[in-house]
C-alpha cells in the first residue's frame, strides 16, 4: 500500500509546513519545484481580505515593498509575498532570542543583527518608505543568520504626511512604538522607527523589554519618559548608544547618519551586499480580487461589535479616563467617548431613544449610527456618528463624534444626550466617591 504523502501546489511551488498564522493569512514554507529552491509563501484568505476592504492595502503593501530592494528586506516574487532563499527551518529573530543565553545575546551577535537592522532601515527611509510596526516578530533570519525586515502592512510612504511634513495615523505595537506616535500630535516617520530599533536593540542585548507593564497607563508613562534601565552587564558602549536612540524627545534623538558613525556600532561593520535586480507586478493581484466591489455590497453583517485592543485604547485616550463622558476640558472638542457595562445592542437602543426627542433622524448599521438632525442649523444639518466598540466581554467604550454641521450644536446636543445616559454610562467606584465628597462639601 502507498503510503506517501501527496503535497499542495500552488502554481510552481510545493506548499510544507505552515510557519506563520495571523488574522488574515498564513505562512508556508514551500519549495519551488524547477529550481528546488525554499521559499515563503504568503496565503491570505480572501473572503476576510474582501469583507474587511483590505485589497487597497495589500496592493500597497506590494507596491511599497517593489521601491525596496535590499538585502536585509524581505523580496517579491510574481505576486506571492515570499522570502529570499531559506533553509528549513525558517526562523524568526525572536525565537533565536529565545534560545539564546538568558533570553540574551552576545555583544557581537546582537551588533551584527541591530547592523543589519539599521542598513536595512535606512535603505527604506532613502526610498520614502517608513515601517512603522519594527519588532522582532517582523525579523526573520535566513540559512546564514542575515536578518530579513517583513511584514510592512503597516508601512507608509512620504506621500502620506500631512500638510505638517508629519503622520498622524497611531499604530504599531505599544512596548515598541515611539512616545510621539502615542502622544497622538503628529510624528516624524524616520525617527519613531529609529526608536522601535532601539527597543529591539535593548531584547538583544538585555532579553526582556525596556518598557513594560500590565497597567496600560503606566507602561505609557513610562515610555513618554524613557523611563527604562539598563543592565549592569551591557558595555559602556552600548549604554551610551541606548540611551541615545531611546530619547523621548525626536528633535533630539540621535540619527540613522549618527548610529553609522557610533563606535560601538561601528565594530566589525560589513557594508550590505545586494542582489541582482528583480521585479514584479500588481496585475494577478488585481485578477485575484477583481469581485472586490461586488463583495462589498454583499458582505454579511457583523454580528458583535469592533473588539478594541489595549493599544488602541492608548491611542484614543490618553488618560484612559474613560468614565468621564463630558469633561470641561473637551469645550471645543469634536468628538467624545465614554464607558459602558450595558450590552451593545441596548446602548445603541437607549442613544436612539434619547436622539429621536431632540430632533433626530437615526440609522443605524450593526453597531454603528448616523445621528441628523431634521432641523438645519448655522451650518446645516447637524449630522453625529457614534460607534461601540468591545473592549472586554462586559465592557463596551462608545464614541461619539461630529460628522458635520457647528461645533457649538454638537456640544448642545451631546449635553442634552448625556442627560439621558446617565444610567447607561459607567463611572468607576473611585470617581463615585470623589463625586459623592464633593457634594457633600457643596452642601
Amino acid at each position: 500500500m502507498n503510503t506517501t504523502k501527496v503535497k499542495r501546489r500552488v502554481g510552481k511551488y510545493e506548499l510544507g509546513r505552515t510557519i506563520g498564522e495571523g488574522t488574515f493569512a498564513k505562512v508556508k514554507f514551500a519549495r519551488n519545484v524547477e529550481t528546488g529552491e525554499p521559499v515563503a509563501i504568503k496565503i491570505l484568505d480572501k473572503e476576510k481580505v474582501l469583507k474587511h476592504k483590505l485589497v487597497e492595502q495589500i496592493k500597497r503593501e506590494i507596491a511599497t515593498m517593489k521601491l525596496i530592494k535590499h538585502p536585509n528586506v524581505v523580496r517579491i516574487y510574481e505576486s506571492l509575498l515570499c522570502l529570499p532563499p531559506f533553509s528549513s527551518p525558517l526562523m524568526l529573530l525572536k525565537n533565536q532570542i529565545s534560545k539564546a543565553n538568558h533570553g540574551r545575546m552576545r555583544e557581537d551577535e546582537a551588533r551584527r543583527y541591530f547592523q543589519q537592522l539599521i542598513n536595512a532601515v535606512d535603505y527604506c527611509h532613502s526610498r520614502g518608505v517608513y515601517h512603522r510596526d519594527l519588532k522582532p516578530e517582523n525579523l526573520l533570519l535566513d540559512a546564514y543568520g542575515n536578518l530579513k525586515v517583513s511584514d510592512f502592512g503597516l508601512s507608509a510612504l512620504s506621500q502620506q504626511v500631512r500638510d505638517d511634513g508629519l503622520f498622524h495615523t497611531t499604530c504599531g505595537t505599544p512596548n515598541y512604538v515611539a512616545p510621539e506616535v502615542l502622544n497622538d500630535r503628529g510624528y516624524d516617520g524616520a525617527t519613531a522607527d529609529l526608536w522601535s530599533c532601539g527597543v529591539i536593540l535593548f531584547v538583544l542585548l538585555a532579553g526582556y523589554l525596556p518598557f513594560e507593564d500590565s497597567n496600560l497607563m503606566i507602561l505609557y508613562n513610562k515610555i513618554s519618559a524613557a523611563d527604562f534601565t539598563c543592565p549592569p552587564w551591557l558595555s559602556f558602549g552600548a549604554m551610551r548608544l541606548l540611551a541615545r536612540i531611546l530619547d523621548p524627545n525626536p528633535m533630539t534623538r540621535v540619527t540613522i547618519s549618527e548610529i553609522l558613525e557610533d563606535d560601538w556600532f561601528k565594530k566589525d561593520y560589513k557594508p550590505p551586499v545586494f542582489e541582482e535586480k528583480y521585479d514584479t507586478s500588481l496585475d494577478d493581484v488585481d485578477a485575484v480580487f477583481k469581485d472586490a466591489e461586488e463583495h462589498h455590497v454583499t458582505e454579511k453583517k457583523e454580528e458583535q461589535p469592533t473588539t478594541m485592543n489595549a493599544f488602541e485604547l492608548i491611542s484614543m485616550s490618553k488618560g484612559l479616563d474613560l468614565g468621564n463622558l463630558f469633561d470641561t476640558e473637551q469645550e471645543f472638542k469634536r468628538e467624545t467617548r465614554f464607558t459602558s457595562t450595558c450590552p451593545a445592542n441596548e446602548i445603541i437602543s437607549k442613544i436612539e431613544e434619547a436622539a429621536k426627542p431632540l430632533g433626530f433622524d437615526v440609522q443605524k448599521k450593526n453597531y454603528k449610527m448616523r445621528l441628523e438632525n431634521v432641523k438645519a442649523g448655522r451650518k446645516g444639518n447637524l449630522k453625529v456618528a457614534t460607534e461601540v466598540f468591545q473592549v472586554a466581554p462586559s465592557l463596551h467604550m462608545v464614541e461619539v463624534r461630529k460628522a458635520k454641521g457647528d461645533t457649538l450644536e454638537f456640544h448642545k446636543f451631546y449635553k442634552n444626550l448625556s442627560n439621558s445616559l446617565k444610567d447607561v454610562v459607567w463611572i468607576p467606584e473611585e470617581d463615585v466617591k470623589d463625586q459623592a465628597a464633593q457634594s457633600k462639601n457643596n452642601t
